[in-house]
């Protein structure tokens, strides 16, 4: 006949895995600050921050798997309920919904990182540099059409069928009063202005993410509509300065800053 677990060994079950679960779930989730942080100051490359994100994300899952598993131990022995495997669990899920949450974005986006609102005439920096490699690495998902195309007409073709909906935006407004509005909402978004002239209706500037500091170049062109409808026509674009996907953020960044411009 087995001998019931003495006090003492039952403490020794999940008591152990409790800590080392929150030790996993709570590292990984500093390793992702110190990603981010080190990124932003420019410590190491933004390849360097992915990787430690990654890894801090698989610390955590590992360390919410322990804790599910302390938490079950425990009340199998009919331990007293602790603290620490939830803390470790919460920590876990809120990271790990993050990171899923960010990798689903960049797996339903295609892997570029410079869009526009008018291809035939994209809109061109002039103040603000563009990357050297800005279209070295436009990917071809295997296609050998795309494939065959050069990296312009590639990358044309993948934001067409990815970006259709971003357009020039039409405005009943004179240049002026369209170039003003404008200026008032790259100044409201917190853009840092790298020029504004009113003469060409150019605005070129940057915008930086909360977590990682990536910067991201924006340049808006506002011109006369010479169409009999007359006004204004706005275009714009957005190019993340690292990496080959932008998970999105450009395109957004444009749909709301027009949204806003057609509103007034």
């Amino acid at each position: 006949m087995d001998e019931p677990l003495s006090p003492n060994t039952r403490a020794k079950g999940s008591g152990r895995l409790a800590p080392l679960a929150l030790i996993l779930s709570g590292g990984g989730l500093l390793m992702a600050v110190a990603a981010a942080a080190g990124t932003g100051s420019g410590s190491f490359s933004f390849k360097i921050g992915l990787l430690l994100l990654v890894l801090g994300f698989l610390a955590s899952a590992v360390g919410g798997l322990i804790a599910i598993i302390a938490l079950v131990l425990g009340r199998r022995r009919d331990e007293p309920n602790s603290r620490m495997p939830l803390i470790a669990l919460a920590i876990a899920l809120v990271f790990g919904g993050y990171f899923i949450a960010q990798l689903s974005t960049a797996m339903s986006v295609p892997p570029i990182h410079d869009v526009a609102t008018n291809l035939a005439d994209v809109p061109q920096f002039t103040t603000l540099p563009v990357r050297a490699d800005n279209l070295a690495n436009i990917p071809s998902g295997g296609d050998a059409a795309l494939a065959a195309m050069p990296p312009a007409a590639r990358w044309q073709a993948i934001h067409r069928k990815a970006y259709g909906d971003l357009t020039t935006l039409h405005l009943p407004l004179d240049t002026a009063k369209a170039m003003d509005r404008a200026t008032r909402l790259v100044q409201s978004r917190g853009w840092v202005i790298a020029k504004l002239d009113a003469a060409t209706g150019t605005i070129e500037a940057t915008d930086t993410s909360l977590f990682f500091r990536f910067k991201d170049d924006v340049i808006v062109r506002i011109r006369p509509d010479l169409s009999p409808a007359g006004g204004a026509i706005v275009d714009m674009r957005s190019i993340s300065r690292v990496g080959e996907s932008d998970i999105g953020v450009n395109a957004k960044r444009i749909r709301a800053f027009l949204a806003d411009m057609n509103r007034g």
